[in-house]
């Protein structure tokens, strides 16, 4: 008993710490792709994204506004569960609501680091050449005058 009860004591505290390190929430892929995004191109797609997802979000806060005014217009269809209904229909509205704006600022973010990238690639296109291919030295040369007659 007493060899069960020092493995357990050993084991316990083990399993608190993976508990404790344990990730509590996903990953989120596209927090991961905005921070890596160097390109205006990977910066153009994620600012469609997040259009989508913002077109998505508002979508979705249409129909909880259509359930929202069914609510209130049944409401004594559904008794004292139709205050809670509402309630809930109102908190996912206004979380879909906020999801939208979120996603709009997050795409112009994107749209707007795209465009400077871009604008960046231009301007260094036309000095790039000069830049990276020709190297320009100064040379002095000693000329006799003298000798040249």
């Amino acid at each position: 008993m007493n060899k069960k009860l020092t493995i357990y004591l050993a084991v316990l505290p083990l399993l608190f710490f993976l508990v404790a390190c344990a990730q509590l929430g996903p990953v989120n892929s596209t927090d991961v792709a905005s921070q890596n995004a160097k390109t205006h191109r990977e910066h153009n797609s994620l600012a469609t994204y997040y259009d989508n997802l913002a077109q998505q979000m508002q979508a979705n806060a249409e129909q909880k506004k259509a359930l929202l005014n069914e609510y209130e217009e049944h409401s004594h269809y559904l008794g004292r569960g139709g205050q809670d209904l509402k309630s809930h229909t109102e908190a996912n509205l206004r979380y879909y609501e906020e999801a939208t704006q979120e996603a709009v600022k997050k795409a112009d973010y994107h749209r707007k680091i795209a465009a400077e990238l871009l604008q960046r690639e231009y301007a260094g296109s036309g000095e790039a050449p000069d830049s990276a291919n020709t190297k320009k030295m100064k040379v002095k040369l000693k000329s006799d005058s003298d000798s040249l007659n």
